[in-house]
């Protein structure tokens, strides 16, 4: 199974993100139905933002997500957890597989934060984006689920699952480019040329699909093969996870962030640009946005192909800009492992790679 890291792995719980177990214990007896102890505490391996923890019962495990311990200083929107609460129920009952939702607690008084907990589902991480050790024919299943799922969540009539407050409609594009403007600006750790000329020329050429006023959907805001748990052995997504991205947004910018996967190398960022995809079995992106097409009726390849320059040189720089405030964060020691480091060495070349598609559009 070493194609497969599975989500599955526990270690015990960091002092650093330790919490009080009895009382934890004393408060889900009075809100998850069908709760009875000994409880006791493992922590998911993985470099979540929110720790996720596994909660174990002699009948039943769960999986609880927290804010970070009282130690970390939140930024206001960071580390949402009632968001991903929210989006989770809602999408319940769905074409959207997201784990049964139980209970939030938003009083911190109890464990020293906030924190939900849902079901625990057994299941498998695909990190590889090429897919070792499977055939041809698994491959192109796995993508196309993949495919399935996104195409159903932007699809979702959200209104009508209690989420139409759930993000600001409208302009999206435009606040995007300017709050990732911002975090870059503000994160600076050596001037990148393309960064400056991407800010100036993103917010000039927004196409006129972008700017839709009824193309409004729920957006994961990081769909990628890694965020997705899929069956013990079927090619079929059992869960979506990592909601704390997810708002109201453009299906479109969703869509094509997922699609970078075709433009980057394998490697760092685990892309399969530059790869024979027909060979391992993996749809080329063209075939790939026709299906998305098919699937959600939103727009025609041709339309998307004209716009597409356009959306990978956003997109690209999104990345950009959150790379460059994790190495902001590792210059300035609060991101202290290894991978913060050579994440934040990526600004400079996804930039670069960004302007080039600004340059074709």
């Amino acid at each position: 199974m070493s194609n497969f890291e599975h989500f599955i792995g526990t270690q015990a719980v960091s002092e650093k993100q330790a919490f009080d177990v009895v009382a934890l214990s004393a408060w889900l007896d009075k809100n998850l139905p069908g709760f009875c102890g000994p409880l006791t505490v493992e922590s998911f391996k993985g470099g979540q933002s929110n720790p996720t923890y596994k909660l174990n019962t002699p009948a039943q495990s769960y999986v609880m997500r927290a804010k970070p311990g009282p130690v970390a200083k939140l930024l206001p929107s960071a580390h949402a957890i009632e968001r991903e609460f929210a989006v989770m129920s809602g999408l319940q009952g769905t074409d959207v597989p997201v784990p049964r939702m139980y209970c939030l607690c938003e009083d911190e008084a109890i464990i020293g934060r906030a924190f939900y907990v849902m079901e625990f589902m057994p299941g498998r991480i695909l990190w590889d984006q090429t897919l070792p050790g499977m055939s041809t024919q698994e491959r192109g299943a796995i993508y196309n689920e993949m495919n399935r799922v996104i195409a159903a969540l932007h699809t979702v009539k959200f209104a009508e699952r209690g989420l139409a407050a759930y993000g600001k409609p409208g302009n999206y594009f435009e606040r995007q480019i300017g709050r990732w403007s911002k975090q870059y600006v503000a994160s600076i750790t050596q001037p990148i040329p393309e960064m400056d000329r991407l800010m100036d020329w993103l917010p000039q050429h927004i196409p006129a699909m972008a700017r839709a006023e009824h193309m409004v959907s729920i957006v994961h805001g990081d769909y990628r093969l890694d965020n997705l748990m899929f069956h013990p052995t079927e090619p079929r997504i059992v869960a979506v996870l990592d909601w704390e991205l997810s708002t109201l947004g453009h299906p479109l910018a969703d869509f094509s962030y997922h699609c970078m996967a075709w433009h980057i190398p394998p490697g760092a960022f685990r892309g399969i640009g530059g790869l024979d995809v027909v060979s391992l079995g993996i749809p080329t992106e063209e075939e790939y946005i026709r299906l998305y097409c098919e699937r959600t009726g939103l727009t025609t390849p041709d339309a998307l192909k004209a716009d597409w320059n356009f959306y990978m040189a956003y997109n690209l720089f999104r990345i950009a800009a959150i790379l460059q405030g994790i190495a902001k964060r590792a210059q300035m020691g609060t991101a202290a492992s290894a991978q913060a480091v050579s994440s934040g060495a990526g600004a400079k070349p996804l930039a670069q790679m960004a302007w080039q598609f600004a340059q074709k559009a």
